[in-house]
């Protein structure tokens, strides 16, 4: 081991390894931080501190009565590029984007959901040109797991003119979900935009989440476009940094290539 202000990153460093290369299996508790010490040769604070590190990055959490389990689920890709074209969100009868991205994973998607009309942020009223003193949008608000993992906390905003007494308004929205049934709308989105920001987590996402105050999210503004450049759909998407890969692929000028 190196220096003794170090020695507890040389020991996170081990623990990470371990994880990663399946030593220490997915959902299951890690050994006693007294055992780790003895046999890293080390003492139990320096394990508690690397311990910190790891839940810090998403690696492992605090499980009452148990001590510290690896988190249940590696980090999940999210291929912006791809993920919203209607064969990948339809794809065996798929309700959606994620959903279809999960099963090809492997994993189930759960989504406890909330849908009505209401009023939209302030943020999300300017982008789709309605009032935001009015419930002038459908709400679905979704709450999301893999697996019984919480991954995720999806709130999208579609203009009441469009939604209003289509599917759209029900808990199920059918095959391919609300990007669906806008194009069979006439509103099928042509342009995606997402702004990223990378921030704590509120208290209410951190409870949901499972995270901590010194983990990060990922607090995506996803924007739907028409061909006639009119944005039908707002998504904002709450995820944990740690438990999400995105991915961005997209075409340059061919002038410039």
């Amino acid at each position: 081991m190196s220096a003794a202000s170090s020695q507890y990153r040389d020991i996170a460093s081990v623990i990470r390894v371990r994880i990663r290369e399946g030593a220490y299996e997915r959902g299951k508790a890690l050994p006693k931080e007294e055992d780790l010490a003895n046999e890293l040769e080390v003492n139990r604070v320096t394990v508690n501190r690397a311990a910190r590190i790891l839940a810090a990055e998403g690696l492992i959490r605090v499980h009452r009565g148990v001590g510290w389990i690896v988190h249940e689920l590696p980090p999940l890709p999210r291929d912006a590029a791809t993920r919203h074209s209607r064969e990948a969100r339809e794809r065996q009868g798929s309700r959606g984007a994620l959903a279809t991205e999960l099963a090809t994973l492997g994993y189930h998607l759960r989504s406890n959901n909330t849908v009505g009309p209401g009023q939209p942020p302030a943020q999300v009223a300017e982008i789709l040109g309605v009032n935001p003193d009015a419930d002038s949008v459908v709400v679905r608000a979704r709450r999301m797991f893999a697996n019984d993992v919480p991954i995720q906390i999806a709130t999208s905003y579609i203009p009441l003119s469009i939604a209003a007494g289509t599917l759209i308004e029900h808990e199920d929205s059918g095959v391919g979900g609300i990007s669906s049934r806008l194009a069979e709308l006439g509103h099928a989105q042509v342009e995606i935009e997402e702004c990223i920001n990378v921030r704590p987590p509120a208290p209410s996402e951190a409870a949901f989440l499972r995270m901590t105050g010194d983990q990060r999210v990922y607090e995506i503004t996803h924007t739907g476009w028409t061909a006639d450049d009119r944005p039908v759909k707002v998504t904002i998407y709450i995820m944990p940094t740690y438990q999400w890969n995105l991915r961005y692929r997209y075409p340059v000028d061919p002038a410039d290539a």
